[in-house]
């Protein structure tokens, strides 16, 4: 069930993060968004709240695990809980190795990264007492097969991978009963491609996205059949793209 359920959402300011949050507060889920750009957010909730749905935000940097316990301490306070968190800001700044973008690099690692583990770190005392929650992350196709220009990404969306299947194994071995979604998404048109500097990647990951972009309300619409499950289910993993796209 969606109704009720305090979701919280990461990267909601725009693309992916956006239209989950407009779906699942439309489904009667109370959401807490999180993301960088206030003015974005307020926009957002705003419109959420025009709608009848029910929607609070706070500023949000992934890298600060002070920033997520405030955010969680607001869902508390709000909505009185949490029963899911969305961890699914992240950038794409791909190039060559060679091209030696070191400072992209380290952003990967510590948005793409480090903000999951920040995320989870702030839910997971909760989730371990209440005994249920559910935490569902965005990595990327990226995260499954490899390519040329996205080392560094890549790398970053199969750590996603890794660490949500051992998260789901590590529940059920304890008890806890924390369900565990990864989406691998294919090309969905999002702000992601303005995070890259390369000139050249840039130029190639844009002209594919144009041939075979679909909009994320296809991707949120994923994330709430993750959440509709019955407690005692779990859809451990979607890859999701366009079904023109051969990726």
């Amino acid at each position: 069930m969606i109704k009720d359920k305090v979701v919280l959402i990461t990267g909601a300011s725009s693309g992916i993060g956006e239209e989950t949050a407009k779906l699942l507060a439309s489904k009667g889920a109370r959401v807490v968004l999180g993301a960088r750009r206030e003015d974005k957010l307020k926009q957002l909730a705003d419109e959420i709240v025009s709608n009848g749905g029910q929607a609070v935000y706070q500023v949000l940097d992934v890298t600060k695990s002070s920033d997520y316990e405030s955010i969680v301490h607001l869902a508390k306070e709000t909505f009185g809980g949490i029963d899911v968190i969305f961890l699914n800001a992240g950038i794409m700044p791909n190039s060559p190795l060679s091209a030696l973008k070191t400072d992209d690099w380290h952003s990967m690692v510590d948005i793409n990264i480090k903000g999951v583990l920040n995320g989870v770190a702030a839910v997971l005392p909760t989730f371990i007492g209440q005994k249920r929650g559910q935490v569902i992350a965005t990595s990327s196709v990226a995260g499954l097969k490899a390519y040329p220009g996205g080392a560094v990404y890549g790398g970053t969306k199969w750590f996603v991978r890794d660490f949500m299947e051992v998260l789901r194994m590590e529940s059920a071995m304890e008890g806890t009963n924390i369900r565990t979604s990864t989406i691998y998404p294919a090309a969905i048109n999002t702000e992601l491609l303005q995070t890259i500097s390369d000139k050249d990647t840039a130029q190639a990951m844009t002209g594919i996205y144009k041939q075979y972009g679909i909009t994320p309300d296809r991707i949120a619409a994923v994330v709430a059949v993750a959440i509709d499950q019955p407690e005692d289910t779990v859809i451990n993993e979607f890859t999701v793209g366009p079904a023109n796209q051969p990726w």
